[in-house]
């Protein structure tokens, strides 16, 4: 029997962040308990970032407050020690920290330094190792992992490296991100071959944007890496104020679809109905009405 895949929920954080009208918070507590209902184990529904960079994000305590989770654990971005102590006063299930693997998304993405990102994470992971309530984990984060908009193509040994440095720190579990979503399977499997070296596949997770359409190829890529962690967004939502042209995660249910096509039973043994309630919802906030089962 294969072993389970998890489908990580990013849909209320990743993809949210980038939307420019500003969404309640009661809309994006509404959609977090959507997702919770149907079955998801693990939801991203907030980030403490500052206001004037991310003002979609600024009522973050009030979503993570506000949530009754259910089975659910919910996971909030951190991405420095500010943020940490934000997200430490909330009942977070998890805690989320990022680096970039080149110098320049680094630089765009947090106006810092690659290795000044990397020195930062490391003091934010030793004081939630000190500071945080027991049995709440940590996630990382590494973004451009096989291509970046302004640095072009990622050695897989630097990702590697970044990969091993954030497990070495204390991460429980790293998403590799192709932020621009324009990776090739080759280039997933030759980036897994270096990374897997040096962390176990079970302590992955494949972050996949789709922009170029190629997001299922790249997580059937990661499956043979023995990868059974995949972020996805419902309804696809999502996009980086920094990777220009980059669409959003690929969606939830597109995931959840190819993999029992494939044979895989989904972790927690998500409700496919709830997941279309949840996509309806998700659209009908964002003043959206594509989608098949919107016709219904």
């Amino acid at each position: 029997m294969q072993q389970a895949v998890e489908i990580f929920e990013v849909g209320p954080r990743d993809g949210l962040q980038n939307e420019p009208a500003f969404i309640s918070s009661a809309d994006k507590i509404a959609l977090t308990e959507a997702l919770a209902r149907a079955g998801l184990m693990r939801i991203e529904c907030a980030s403490f970032v500052s206001p004037k960079w991310v003002p979609q994000m600024a009522d973050g305590a009030q979503v993570v407050k506000g949530v009754t989770p259910g089975t659910a654990r919910l996971y909030a971005l951190a991405p420095n020690m500010r943020g940490l102590q934000a997200t430490l006063a909330t009942p977070v299930g998890g805690v989320c920290v990022f680096i970039a693997a080149t110098e320049g998304f680094s630089r765009a993405n947090t106006n810092i330094s690659l290795a000044g990102a990397v020195e930062r994470v490391q003091e934010v992971i030793a004081a939630f190792k000190a500071e945080a309530p027991e049995g709440v984990r940590m996630r990382g984060y590494i973004s451009c992992v096989t291509e970046c908009p302004y640095d072009g193509p990622v050695a897989p040994s630097e990702v590697a490296r970044l990969a091993e440095l954030l497990h070495g720190a204390g991460c429980d579990e790293i998403s590799l991100g192709d932020t621009i979503g324009t990776a090739y399977p080759e280039q997933v499997a030759r980036m897994l071959e270096a990374v897997v070296q040096r962390v176990p596949a079970g302590l992955l997770a494949g972050h996949f944007h789709d922009t170029a359409g190629r997001a299922l190829a790249n997580i059937d890529a990661s499956l043979d890496y023995g990868l059974r962690i995949f972020d996805a967004s419902i309804a696809g939502l999502g996009g980086c104020p920094y990777a220009p042209g980059a669409k959003g995660n690929v969606d939830t249910q597109l995931v959840y679809d190819h993999l029992v096509a494939r044979g895989y039973e989904i972790a927690g043994s998500p409700n496919r109905a709830v997941l279309e309630s949840a996509a309806r919802l998700a659209r009908k906030i964002l003043g959206r009405t594509e989608g098949p089962e919107d016709a219904i």
